[in-house]
């Protein structure tokens, strides 16, 4: 008869097929490329802004404004600068990072700081915050050590603080509202200790309410870098009325991030000679 399994081993061979097939079928099945969870970066590899998008989404970009003056912000990630491009685009004012914790010195720091003063511009640097590796005064001494320094010469714009979404691990970094307050006060006082300014901050709206419970204790003294990529800068944190600088988009010409000062380029100069 078609398709009879015949005597005791025909049986035991049919049913080692079929116990071999199920197993197979209930084996776990591989996670894709879109369920991994995503790789974590290498220390020292974070940038301005690296977590905007997929924590704040992004827009379309912010109408001409006669009142503003373009800037950039770069890092390792943009290597040596197209600096006489940028200038003849229009782009009068830079920032590039010097520091991250205590443990990593931008490669490219010199072009990148140099060069943009050398074709004019009014520049500064910033360091990108770790408040889980070591505390704010610690941070603060690194960065001004290392070119986050400022001078009254008026091309130079005090050092900028970058507190935003941790790249490495938790949000946060593992601090409660209070301690995270508590850990950027340390740092803002050593550093006006060290250069008698304190530091532009840049932060998102978003990260500022998770991570210190939208303090609003800041904003007497520190003028606010604000980072959105939309055609408005929206809701800033609480405490501030207005922003000094905003971070518009992270595709723009050359270099990608594209940042607007909330003012003209005598009132930038003002800012950087701290009048």
């Amino acid at each position: 008869m078609p398709g009879r399994i015949s005597g005791l081993p025909g049986l035991r061979a049919f049913t080692a097929g079929v116990a071999a097939l199920l197993a197979v079928l209930w084996l776990p099945r591989p996670a894709t490329a879109a369920e991994s969870p995503p790789a974590v970066p290498p220390r020292g590899s974070a940038y301005m802004g690296m977590g905007v998008v997929a924590h704040d989404g992004q827009g379309g970009l912010p109408v001409e404004r006669a009142a503003q003056t373009e800037g950039v912000d770069v890092s390792s990630h943009q290597g040596n600068v197209a600096w006489p491009t940028l200038w003849n685009s229009g782009v009068r004012w830079a920032y590039a990072k010097a520091t991250e914790g205590t443990y990593y010195r931008n490669p490219y720091y010199a072009q990148q700081y140099g060069g943009s003063y050398d074709v004019g511009m009014i520049r500064g640097a910033y360091h990108f915050a770790t408040p889980d590796t070591s505390s704010g005064a610690t941070q603060a001494d690194y960065f001004v050590d290392h070119g986050g320094g400022w001078s009254a010469d008026g091309r130079t714009l005090p050092g900028a603080l970058d507190m935003e979404w941790n790249p490495y691990g938790d949000d946060c970094y593992g601090k409660s509202a209070s301690s995270m307050v508590s850990w950027i006060r340390d740092f803002m006082n050593q550093y006006r200790a060290r250069t008698g300014r304190y530091p532009v901050l840049y932060t998102s709206t978003s990260w500022w309410k998770l991570c210190t419970g939208n303090y609003s204790g800041f904003a007497a003294t520190t003028p606010l870098w604000i980072a959105r990529y939309a055609s408005t800068a929206g809701e800033l944190p609480a405490g501030w009325s207005y922003y000094t600088m905003w971070q518009y988009t992270s595709t723009g010409p050359t270099v990608g991030d594209h940042d607007r000062f909330n003012g003209t380029l005598d009132q930038l100069r003002k800012l950087a000679l701290g009048s």
